[in-house]
């Protein structure tokens, strides 16, 4: 029992790697939050439960995609740093398939979510409340720091630190 516990710490770690060290992973989960937010904060758009499943299935298996690629990359990485044909078709692949999810969730997204009431809602109700956009760009500002700084550099510009 203890050993399947540990299993969970160590995914877990896996997790937050992804979170700390890969711009990928954190664009995604950014984007999968700020959808789950408009989702169920809002009730413009008509999602079914299965649809809100397949949208989170979609989710998770882009997050984990990002996630099997850089464990491929370290691995390979791990290996040799020298040029060598078979690492780079082994990332260069890992990367297709992360690509490849990616693009099919877009798909399935534009399919359940195109509905164009939906965003007309969506848009008045942000007109009409000035404050809600400010917060929304402000938001979307710290988002955009977040994925292309990393948390870890974050911190240590608060603390007033050098990044190595």
């Amino acid at each position: 029992m203890k050993a399947f516990i540990k299993g969970f710490g160590y995914a877990f770690q896996g997790i937050w790697y992804g979170i700390i060290h890969e711009r990928n992973v954190r664009f995604h989960i950014s984007l999968f939050c700020y959808m789950m937010f408009f989702l169920l904060r809002y009730d413009f758009f008509e999602v079914s439960r299965n649809q809100f499943a397949v949208l989170l299935m979609m989710s998770s298996l882009v997050i984990s995609g990002e996630l099997f690629n850089t464990g491929i990359e370290k691995a390979a990485d791990a290996v040799t740093l020298e040029k060598n044909k078979f690492v780079k078709i082994a990332k260069d692949t890992a990367a297709g398939g992360v690509l490849v999810l990616s693009i099919f969730a877009v798909a399935v997204g534009i399919v359940i979510l195109f509905q164009p009431q939906a965003f007309e809602k969506l848009f008045d109700y942000y007109l009409n409340r000035p404050v809600y956009i400010v917060i929304l760009a402000a938001t979307l500002i710290a988002d955009a720091v977040f994925i292309l700084s990393g948390p870890l550099k974050i911190v240590n510009f608060i603390r007033g630190k050098k990044n190595d």
